[in-house]
């Protein structure tokens, strides 16, 4: 670990331009680094917090491809909306990048010439999967097929997203090409690999010998069976049409691998957020006293614990990351989250449904966030979370004691009498926080170090419940000034701490309290609120309530795309065996009319009908109950099978079959052609 380093560089995973930002993103990466990044600065630190759009990605292509645009069309589509959702939701990033940017093309370029020249790389010609239909070599995310290793059979070509195994194309069984779907044949091209087995020393080493005890166990754990499972080449060039150059002689028509290109992009972001700020970025990369710490998802793992550092020590200027806190996966009410399904809570969509609610999500992110282990999000959860949390602990707090000291003192904050034990023992209690809060922080323990920031409200809380200055001040009115003070000591210290988790809230509780969002580690005393005669504002609500029409708005949207997804994957049955014309001229389908209908007794499923069939009234016994209720069929046109054999029902003869379909989504209904003008008895056919 850095000790006591001069500066910190912070990097968030690199979102794909394919899509817009969601909650499963903001679970894993984006609030916890935030969190961190913005704690740090009120330390006092120099912090760099890093990140860009990853837009060289196969994924844009295949995004393209599907909206029928350009890669770049794509890429300047969701680049804004990202850019836009984490500027509205408060993501603090000190630079905010692009790797189409020329400064990280040339970046990327002069790092792979510098491995390359260098003889770093091994070059080999092999066999890769290549769509005859397509006329192209495909790219991890363009094969898909079953996993190795755990049988998923929607495995990629670069990673299983079940397991988390990374794989190459190769490695699939039964691959399939995601732009034609034929199966791929195997074709010989040239490509260029870092030979990570040469860096399995270094990488023992530094991993698994250097961070055993510092790095959480699911990172850890994943880059020792890594390493242990055996390290070989990995190619870090592609047959692509969108990326970057690889710029060597005889590359033709070859891009650097997006693994290879986007972590370079950390540092390319640095280079473009110190050069417009007069700053040098070389030793936010290049200095020992520099802390890296790399905020990603599970997924990412192997490329910044294993490929990444391998790459900066073949480079070998460049210092190496202090820590990976990786989390886990955020489930969504019960299932995966979907980007292809449209099963997710989008950022940019959020922000449009509850535009003053980011801390609110920001809240259950992090009281939920899946540090160890996946978790869901629920929409229920979330409302519980904002009302009987934020609202009811905190804004119920900051309420009682802005009102009472407008109403007691016109809003001057008191001069304290004797303090009691009680008063003291709060106060100590009080300012023991601050550092509780830092030491879950600094062990990126997000989850914790919140729930310590809400039990500093609760202290507040329990301070006025059990003091209850609304009736001392009947009877000792100079005992409810100290009471008032203390209280006030406890609102102050929430508006600074809560500033990394809750910055919204920080913003509008400090301008409340009229005070400066002072540095962390000040003494209470020394903040403005807490001298006597500072004049603080007037009441506001922190935390309005959501109500449950707000959630069951997004519980009918997510409703709406499960329903939209069993249309657009509904497979329509095989053909039966094949029949003779014959055979089809003896079927005798007629238009009909139900004129009678009754439940059949002690059967749930069954309605008895009384059909006219334009030849007779018949009756025939349907198993519809659960679907109509008599009522509703009387007078309903339909089509009759009626040269259908008899056949007894629960006692009753049936003379006939309805046809009947289900819809999508399960609903039963008549298969009846424009039946209006149509006289009962009419043959189709």
């Amino acid at each position: 670990m850095t000790q006591n380093p001069k500066r910190y560089t912070i990097t968030a995973a690199l979102p794909y331009t394919n899509g817009p930002i969601h909650i499963g993103h903001l679970a894993g990466v984006y609030v916890p680094s935030d969190i961190y990044a913005r704690y740090l600065r009120l330390q006092g630190k120099d912090v760099a917090f890093i990140c860009g759009s990853d837009e060289h990605g196969v994924a844009i292509s295949m995004k393209a491809r599907k909206e029928g645009i350009t890669p770049q069309e794509v890429i300047d589509k969701y680049d804004g909306i990202i850019r836009q959702s984490f500027k509205d939701f408060g993501i603090s990033f000190d630079n905010y990048s692009r790797t189409s940017a020329k400064i990280h093309h040339d970046t990327a370029s002069e790092f792979f010439k510098k491995l390359y020249d260098a003889g770093k790389f091994i070059e080999e010609t092999t066999e890769q999967l290549y769509d005859e239909q397509a006329n192209q070599f495909l790219a991890d995310r363009f094969v898909t097929g079953t996993c190795p290793k755990c049988g998923n059979e929607e495995a990629y070509g670069d990673q299983c997203e079940k397991c988390g195994t990374s794989l190459n194309a190769t490695d699939l069984i039964n691959p399939k090409s995601t732009i034609t779907g034929s199966k791929p044949v195997l074709k010989s091209t040239k490509h260029w690999f870092l030979p990570l087995n040469e860096y399995d020393a270094f990488l023992r080493e530094w991993v698994l010998e250097g961070h055993k005890n510092d790095w959480k166990p699911n990172v850890y754990g994943q880059v020792k069976s890594w390493v242990e499972g055996g390290l070989e080449p990995r190619a870090v060039t592609r047959d692509l049409d969108w990326g970057i150059d690889v710029p060597v002689a005889g590359a033709e028509g070859k891009k650097l691998y997006v693994w290879f290109d986007a972590p370079i992009g950390y540092i390319s972001s640095t280079k473009e957020w110190a050069a417009r700020e007069g700053k040098d970025w070389e030793p936010y990369w290049k200095d020992a006293d520099t802390k890296l710490v790399h905020f990603i998802g599970k997924d990412n793992i192997v490329f910044h614990c294993v490929i990444f550092p391998a790459m900066l020590k073949a480079e070998g200027s460049y210092i190496l990351p202090d820590n990976v806190p990786a989390n886990e996966f955020l489930n969504l009410e019960g299932n995966k989250l979907s980007t292809s399904k449209n099963w997710a809570v989008w950022l940019h969509e959020y922000l449009q449904d509850f535009p003053e609610k980011q801390d609110a999500l920001r809240y259950a992110l992090t009281a939920n966030a899946p540090e160890t282990k996946d978790n869901d999000f629920t929409w229920k959860d979330f409302q519980a979370r904002n009302n009987n949390e934020l609202a009811a602990i905190f804004g119920n707090f900051i309420n009682r004691v802005v009102v009472l000291t407008n109403k007691y003192y016109e809003g001057v904050v008191p001069t304290p009498n004797e303090f009691t034990e009680v008063d003291e023992q709060t106060l100590a209690e009080l300012k023991a926080y601050p550092a509780v809060i830092a030491s879950s922080i600094e062990r990126y323990r997000f989850r914790e170090a919140l729930g310590e920031l809400m039990n500093v409200a609760r202290l507040g809380n329990k301070y006025l419940a059990d003091e209850e200055p609304w009736k001392m001040v009947k009877e000792n009115p100079e005992r409810v000034k100290t009471q008032m003070y203390v209280a006030l000591q406890i609102a102050s210290a929430l508006a600074i701490l809560a500033e990394p988790f809750l910055p919204f809230t920080s913003a509008k509780l400090t301008k409340i309290l009229n005070i400066e969002l002072n540095n962390w580690n000040l003494d209470f005393s020394q903040w403005n609120v807490t001298k006597p005669g500072h004049q603080i504002g007037q009441a506001e609500i922190l935390f309005a309530q959501i109500e449950d029409t707000e959630i069951q708005k997004q519980l009918d949207k997510l409703e709406a795309s499960k329903q939209a997804n069993k249309i657009a994957n509904m497979k329509a049955e095989p053909a039966k065996e094949t029949i003779t014309f014959e055979d089809f001229a003896k079927v005798d389908l007629r238009i009909g009319t139900i004129i009678e209908a009754e439940k059949m007794p002690k059967a749930n499923k069954l309605l008895v009908l009384k059909v006219d069939t334009g030849i007779d009234v018949r009756t025939i016994v349907s198993g519809i109950a659960e679907h109509f209720t008599p009522e509703e069929v009387i007078g309903k046109k339909v089509t009759v099978l009626v040269n259908l054999a008899p056949r007894a029902l629960r006692g009753v003869e049936s003379e006939g079959m309805l046809l009947l379909t289900n819809t999508p989504e399960g609903k039963l209904v008549f298969v009846n052609p424009d039946a209006d003008g149509v006289s009962n008895g009419a043959i189709i056919g």
